[in-house]
């Protein structure tokens, strides 16, 4: 038996070896390259290069506190405040309309508020707590109040 497998395993590389060994054609081709003469034309003009002409888009004037200003309906569309309150119903914390009916619209109220989410707090809506947004700019909590307070 151990002959067999021996006999097997040598006749399997002997023809491994042949098929590798006999697959390439030795023939080497050889082309003949003929060259023609190449009749030069006479040169009428020189052509000036010019440099490609580059377009500069225009530039547009942008009002710089325009763009540093984003409205609080932004704001708190890309902030969490949607996760615990509603504009109409109340979810963990106020309505957007209950806190603007409870609020006068003034600079005092809009301070005080702002100030509230920054800091964050509990107890004046139940006892849900607001978690503190201290990341928040006082000018973007302060549009975001107004923003509540002008839905009345």
């Amino acid at each position: 038996m151990k002959i067999t497998i021996l006999s097997k395993s040598i006749v399997v590389v002997l023809a491994a070896l042949l098929f590798a060994c006999s697959g390439e054609n030795k023939e080497t081709q050889t082309t003949e390259t003929v060259s023609t003469p190449v009749e030069k034309a006479p040169v009428e003009a020189k052509v000036e290069e010019k440099e490609p002409e580059v377009i500069q888009p225009e530039e547009e004037a942008v009002d710089s506190n325009a763009s540093k200003t984003v409205s609080g309906e932004d704001l708190i569309a890309n902030s969490d405040c949607l996760s615990c309150h509603l504009k109409e119903r109340q979810v963990v914390g106020p309505a957007f309309l209950d806190i603007a009916a409870e609020y006068e619209n003034n600079e005092a109220n809009v301070t005080k508020l702002a100030n509230k989410v920054i800091k964050g707090g509990a107890g004046v809506w139940g006892e849900a707590l607001m978690p503190p947004h201290a990341t928040l700019s006082e000018e973007d909590a302060k549009n975001m109040v107004r923003y509540i307070l002008g839905l009345s």
